[in-house]
């Protein structure tokens, strides 16, 4: 039976509505919000300037059509159903960092279980309520990886305000919300976007390790550590490879600095809690990890989605880092042996950081024998690095 051979006439939509919002809860959803299904006109200038400054990070849909117009996802839609879902930020028992067993960590948003499939489990939750009233009700849900731009959609629909940090920023739960969405033909009434913002405060501007955040709410993706962390490739700045420190995937700091978010930690949706061992890992052991390895250790969290790579990459990065001399042995096995130039190249990197003759000298023996341009670079600075300690 098609949308117009169905009587809706009847409905109260205010009150479905208001039932929804008070079913959140018993569905794994915090908040619910409704936003109209124009057009995001303005959006869609913004994306471009974006695009045309070259801070975009490559991860997007490339179609800014796409990215700003519901009608695209969902023939004739009439509403949009934003949802958030809190989650955790402070680790329990989290495992210290010592001399000789370093630790990486991973961002607040790769804790417990890849929050797309715990935002897509949620959205079908609400799916399957929205049909048992109205079983002909069209829907397109997405996350993060869908068209529409999560954040804008959100602000609309009264989620929460668009901080600086380019974060949406609830009243209730600060930034530490995972966003997700639905395209209905559903006219429901749209929600009164949120009237707070942050005000003077730049806290996040200020804090932010590589300048990424250039101005309120404009973020330069090719300098933000987060995407730098997703990256597969070699890392050519130097000064970029030490402000990653010891992140294995994504950065933090524009939130943690939020005061919206200060004594703010979610513990109630059991799929997010995370694994302190998981978060927080031994930086060696990773280095040598086969694929089967990861995917068992990680392939629960949104960390995964990019592979290994990265991961080992970032954990060389932060035993340069460290100058971690119980690592040299193993990285000069990297050095010898991995296929992979980006793994050589960090490897070489983290070498001429830690220094001693070992290293140098592993050094020198590789640089008669490697073909790599980019790794041979990274050797013949790694001398200079060392002869400047």
């Amino acid at each position: 039976m098609s949308e117009a051979s169905t009587d809706w006439s009847s409905i109260d939509w205010d009150q479905l509505k208001v039932d929804m919002q008070k079913a959140a809860a018993e569905l794994g959803i915090d908040k619910i919000g409704i936003s109209s299904a124009d057009p995001f006109s303005e959006l869609k200038d913004k994306l471009l300037h974006h695009r045309e400054k070259g801070f975009e990070s490559g991860f997007e849909e490339p179609d800014l059509d796409k990215r700003t117009d519901p009608a695209l996802s969902l023939s004739e839609p009439r509403s949009i159903i934003s949802i958030a879902i809190a989650y955790p930020s402070k680790l329990k028992d989290a495992p210290r960092s010592e001399k000789g067993a370093y630790r990486g960590i991973l961002s607040r948003s790769a804790w417990g279980m890849d929050y797309h499939y715990v935002l897509r489990n949620r959205l079908q939750r609400l799916e399957a309520w929205i049909r048992k009233r109205l079983p002909n009700a069209r829907m397109e849900s997405m996350v993060d990886t869908g068209a529409l731009v999560d954040r804008a959609v959100a602000e609309r629909a009264g989620i929460g305000w668009s901080g600086k940090n380019c974060s949406i920023i609830t009243p209730e739960f600060g930034s530490w919300v995972y966003l997700g969405e639905m395209v209905t033909n559903l006219p429901l009434r749209p929600d009164t976007p949120v009237t707070e913002s942050c005000g003077d405060c730049t806290l996040c501007i200020d804090a932010c390790p590589t300048g990424a955040l250039v101005g309120p709410g404009q973020l330069n993706s090719q300098l933000c550590i987060s995407f730098i962390t997703q990256t597969k490739g070699h890392i050519e700045d130097d000064i970029m490879k030490e402000k990653i420190g010891n992140r294995l995937y994504g950065c933090d700091t524009c939130q943690i600095v939020c005061p919206k978010n200060k004594g703010k930690n979610w513990t109630h949706q059991p799929e997010l809690q995370p694994d302190p061992e998981q978060a927080k890992p031994l930086l060696l052991p990773l280095l040598e990890m086969s694929n089967r390895e990861f995917k068992e250790r990680f392939g629960s969290s949104s960390a995964a989605w990019r592979g290994r790579k990265p991961i080992q990459r970032n954990a060389i990065l932060a035993l340069g880092h460290f100058r971690d001399e119980s690592a040299v042995s193993t990285l000069i096995r990297l050095l010898e042996r991995d296929e992979r130039p980006e793994i050589r190249a960090a490897a070489s990197w983290a070498l001429g950081r830690i220094g001693g003759e070992l290293a140098m000298a592993a050094l020198h023996e590789r640089l008669a024998v490697e073909q790599d341009a980019t790794v041979r670079k990274e050797m013949e600075k790694a001398y200079g690095t060392y002869e400047l300690h």
